[in-house]
């Protein structure tokens, strides 16, 4: 609950529409969590930041619409997903379609149990079943197996029909919310039967103000004239991959994150830096560049009491 509090509290700090955290409130009320489902509400680690994007979201999922986040990597999808979860009080299911999902992994499939053949629910019905939100992680990786699955759970009639073992129908309070980049190998253009099921969010890179904001939030002793230049150092890396002079695997906001964590604990800025972002790479020439873009940011040896001020 406490947690729950203070992500309401977070959005008026972020000047989301009272109306808005009013209706979550309502929502949260209203939809009851099974006390037995409250350890799947994601415990946070990062909020997202972003006013506009937040109150399109939120918007959608009072209207009782299913989300698609679209954007490259670094863009947060996750975090807000994550995010909007605990923002209504919802437990969650994570599907990942990089591996190769099935019909039977996502809705369930016959087990066998002290020698009876029993029906083990997967991720798409339980959350159906509990009223959860559902993230679908690179749905524009699924297979056409999985798909058809999507097509039919994502449907106006909010129905799954299980075979042999009838029908369900969606809770009230259940939502999807699929993520999807254009970036990585194996995904493809997302059908437009699949597309038309859900409400499409844009996800923009995160500005140098709401990064600020982040990097207050996880470091709150750090001097401000490094901040800057962390801050400049991740948009240098985000220029050069928009400009394909770099791959996207260096452009890791978790990992730049992690690197500055270490930092705190003690390790020199540039070995931190090398095993959070440059080592992400595996192309020497694509290392040897991000060091260079390090290197007019970053002193060669940094300490952790040059950083910070604690």
């Amino acid at each position: 609950m406490e947690q729950r509090e203070s992500m309401l509290d977070f959005l008026k700090k972020e000047g989301i529409r009272e109306d808005l955290i009013i209706q979550i409130d309502q929502f949260r009320k209203f939809y009851r969590v099974n006390p037995d489902m409250e350890y799947r509400i994601p415990k946070l680690k990062y909020y997202y930041y972003g006013e506009a994007v937040w109150e399109e979201a939120i918007t959608a999922i009072l209207c009782g619409e299913h989300l698609l986040l679209e954007g490259t990597k670094a863009t947060g999808k996750n975090v807000l997903a994550e995010n909007l979860a605990v923002a209504f009080g919802r437990p969650t299911w994570d599907v990942s379609f990089y591996a190769n999902v099935d019909a039977s992994s996502l809705i369930g499939a016959d087990t066998l149990e002290n020698g009876r053949v029993v029906f083990r629910p997967g991720p798409i019905y339980e959350c159906a079943q509990w009223g959860g939100f559902g993230v679908l992680d690179e749905i524009n990786m699924a297979k056409n197996e999985s798909l058809a699955v999507l097509h039919a759970t994502l449907d106006f009639r909010r129905i799954i029909d299980v075979s042999g073992y009838g029908k369900i129908t969606l809770d009230d309070a259940t939502r999807f919310i699929a993520t999807m980049n254009y970036g990585y190998a194996g995904t493809r253009e997302l059908n437009e039967a699949l597309a038309s099921r859900f409400m499409v969010i844009l996800m923009p890179y995160i500005s140098p103000e709401n990064l600020a904001k982040l990097f207050r939030q996880e470091f709150p002793t750090m001097r401000d004239k490094y901040m800057e230049q962390f801050i400049g150092l991740f948009q240098d890396i985000q220029t050069k991959s928009d400009n394909s002079e770099i791959s996207t695997k260096c452009l890791d906001l978790r990992g730049f994150l992690s690197s500055i964590h270490l930092m705190n604990k003690g390790l020199e800025a540039n070995k931190a830096l090398l095993m959070g972002i440059i080592n992400k790479s595996f192309d020497e020439f694509e290392r040897q560049l991000i060091q260079d873009v390090i290197r007019l940011r970053i002193p060669e040896k940094l300490e952790r009491g040059e950083i910070f001020t604690d």
